[in-house]
């Protein structure tokens, strides 16, 4: 139990600083991209606003010509080195769409041709801005009515920010496995005390058990002698029927105990499981009778279980009585046993009881210890909330899967799987 208690709360940790650094990878490198397509609409509007091109820049910075328009070297985007870096080339169209003029003064690493590709399949897209592979691209018209496309080259700024996704994803990366050793160190330490804590709880309950049996063994000799001296009667029935809870009550403590242990070992074999549920419900058929239940069994012949047989034997009997105690009067009860194949689930044992009313949903809670849905019910019928944790300790201890819904609200339903 700690051993799974510790690998959630490692679990819960992970998820909770994996979705950090997501978050944070995820907020900076959008940031990044917004901040270099930001710098690419600047250059292209100084490069529009002065019909595509720099070279007016160009003349004003090394001589004392007028600046251009928008000349705006105050903004940390464009710096003063802006017109003589920039690489970018300019396509001019005909009114029919034809290229007619490509300028190719201000750029290198592409070829006319790549140059005449690129605005051919822009143009047939119909675009008017936005980016091709790595280029940042706009339609424009000059003074003169000469329609023109601009390519601004953007790799070099597209580069940067993929070597810094690459890095923040590697750095997170590695301070993710840096927290998961971390983690899985300090947890030993944080869950030391609970260990050492839920081992003197179990040591507690084993020897209160055993402490337990002894007054009780002597409680029973004596309610013997008495009914020997002076006859049966109530009171020494009702003294019998509470040695008899106690004595249940403190077996089923041991044994969950004993399941909680890591090193428990079941006696595994393989047996006929379909001949053990209908050798222990023949046992009940006397007793839904005298109680004017309905008992149905639908049973799949020679279905096998590699298991331990005395422990799933007391899981069908757990469960019979949990039906038989909490089905409503003149009830029914159906009792299933199919074969699946399901995942690695190859068997499905089912439990089903009429109840008065009830939720619809999951009533996995159930499986908890001590739980019981309806305090004043379960005092009649003797429970203490614990048969089924038992169930759920059994199930668990050969590697199935437990469950527990109504699906129509006057229906209990109880599953295993195996």
């Amino acid at each position: 139990m700690i051993r799974d208690l510790r690998k959630r709360f490692i679990a819960v940790s992970m998820l909770a600083i994996l979705i950090v650094l997501a978050l944070i990878i995820t907020m900076i490198n959008l940031s990044n991209y917004h901040n270099v397509d930001k710098t690419a609409q600047a250059r292209m509007a100084m490069l529009i606003d002065n019909e595509g091109t720099f070279e007016k820049f160009k003349n004003h910075l090394k001589g004392p010509e007028e600046p251009p328009k928008d000349f705006n070297f105050a903004d940390n985007r464009i710096m003063t080195e802006t017109p003589f870096d920039a690489r970018y080339f300019r396509v001019e169209m005909s009114e029919v769409g034809t290229i007619t003029a490509i300028q190719m003064d201000n750029i290198a690493s592409i070829t006319e041709t790549d140059a005449r590709s690129m605005a051919e399949a822009v143009v047939q897209a119909g675009q008017t801005f936005g980016y091709y592979e790595r280029y940042r691209y706009q339609k424009a018209t000059k003074t003169d009515g000469t329609v023109y496309y601009v390519f601004l080259d953007c790799n070099r700024e597209f580069a940067t920010f993929y070597a810094f996704l690459r890095a923040s994803l590697i750095v997170s990366t590695l301070g993710a496995i840096s927290y998961l050793i971390l983690v899985l160190l300090f947890s030993r330490i944080v869950f030391r005390p609970v260990a050492e804590s839920y081992e003197k709880q179990k040591r507690f309950i084993t020897d209160a058990s055993h402490e337990i049996k002894t007054p009780l063994a002597i409680i029973d000799a004596n309610t013997e002698v008495i009914e020997m001296e002076a006859g049966e009667s109530e009171w020494t029935k009702s003294i019998r029927n509470q040695i008899k809870r106690l004595t249940s009550l403190t077996e089923k403590l041991v044994f969950l105990s004993r399941m909680d242990e890591e090193n428990t070992k079941l006696e595994m074999r393989n047996f006929d499981l379909s001949a053990l549920l209908n050798e222990t419900l023949d046992s009940y058929e006397a007793v839904a009778i005298s109680k004017g239940k309905t008992l149905e069994r639908v049973i799949a012949p020679e279905v096998h279980l590699h298991g331990d047989e005395t422990n799933i034997l007391q899981m069908i009997t757990l469960l019979m009585d949990n039906a038989m105690k909490y089905s409503n009067d003149k009830g029914s009860i159906l009792v299933k046993l199919e074969k699946v194949q399901k995942g690695k689930h190859k068997l499905k044992l089912t439990f089903q009881n009429t109840v008065d009313e009830i939720a619809i949903g999951n009533h996995n809670i159930l499986f908890e210890r001590f739980y019981r849905a309806d305090e004043s019910r379960s005092t009649k019928t003797g429970g203490y909330g614990i048969g089924l944790s038992v169930v759920k300790a059994i199930v668990t201890a050969h590697g199935g899967k437990r469950s527990g819904d109504s699906k129509d609200g006057r229906t209990l339903t109880f599953t295993s799987n195996r």
